[in-house]
């Protein structure tokens, strides 16, 4: 009897652990299953944090280029804007500044004086260009004017403080009348070459009148420039002679060569007053006629 309650609470405990290992199996297996489910979602949060957390360096570090960009644009806008005040700072001074008239260094002049020729055209008939006007007087006056027109003030980059200019003038000389041997009446004149016939002639005034005109283009040399006193000095100038009375050889035109020194004073706004000392030097007279001589006098100019 004992024995057979044995076998019976044998039986009924193995059939509580039969009926226990059913029951605790599915939940254990249901616990595992739960477990890597919540390691999966926790893997996949984690590689969506990860995601995020990659993505949002990303944007740090777009976010700091664009930083760094803005930055040197503001440094460079910040330089430009600086440049910009500076030349707005120039303008003002400039503008406020009192305009300053420039230099004034070309000038316009009339002059005359005293001219006095080495040789007067007095002599016999073959001689000095005597035959149309036989002048004994070689003292007479001239008057014209010049234009200088200024190069440079440093004499081509070899002397500080020295003009260069050149001079274009033209003057008017007088030197007294003379006989006119063709015209006076009592003259005998060869008609032809080797002819030994004469005429009388009569045919009005007996006298004229001894003028020459003169054209020079000249090398002019100042010194001291920007002082109100200003020596100067002309190395050799070209000399047109043109005479008012026709040589024996009925020529009027030769060329020579003039030398000349003097000064001007600025004496007030761009009006000069300035003396004048010349020399005029033909290489040969004017078929017989002399055309070299002497001429001192003064000068009134206008800067511009």
């Amino acid at each position: 009897m004992s024995f057979t309650k044995s076998k019976l609470a044998l039986g009924v405990a193995a059939a509580s652990l039969t009926m226990a290992g059913a029951f605790i199996a599915p939940q254990v297996q249901a616990a595992g299953s739960s477990a890597e489910r919540v390691a999966d979602a926790a893997a996949r949060k984690t590689e969506a944090l990860e995601a995020q957390m990659q993505q949002m360096a990303e944007q740090m570090q777009a976010m700091q280029a664009e930083l760094s960009r803005v930055k040197s644009s503001s440094a460079s806008s910040t330089a430009a804007n600086a440049k910009v005040q500076e030349l707005d700072q120039w303008m003002a001074s400039v503008k406020s500044t009192p305009a300053q008239a420039s230099a004034k260094d070309n000038l316009v002049a009339v002059r005359g004086g005293w001219a006095s020729l080495d040789q007067d055209r007095g002599g016999a008939l073959n001689e000095k260009g005597s035959l149309l006007s036989n002048n004994s007087n070689n003292d007479g006056f001239y008057f014209g004017g010049a234009f200088d027109f200024n190069v440079n003030n440093d004499l081509f980059g070899l002397m500080d403080d020295t003009s260069f200019a050149i001079e274009l003038g033209i003057e008017y000389a007088q030197y007294g009348t003379g006989t006119n041997t063709i015209t006076n009446g009592t003259a005998v004149v060869p008609v032809a070459v080797g002819g030994t016939g004469a005429v009388a002639i009569n045919a009005g005034s007996p006298t004229s009148t001894d003028a020459r005109l003169r054209i020079n283009a000249s090398p002019k040399i100042k010194f001291m420039h920007d002082s109100k006193l200003r020596p100067w000095i002309i190395p050799v100038g070209l000399d047109i002679n043109i005479l008012g009375v026709p040589s024996n050889a009925v020529s009027v035109l030769n060329a020579g060569m003039n030398f000349g020194a003097g000064a001007e004073y600025d004496l007030y706004r761009g009006i000069v007053l300035g003396t004048d000392v010349r020399y005029h030097y033909a290489t040969s007279s004017l078929d017989g006629t002399p055309t070299d001589g002497f001429n001192a006098g003064g000068y009134v100019g206008f800067k511009f």
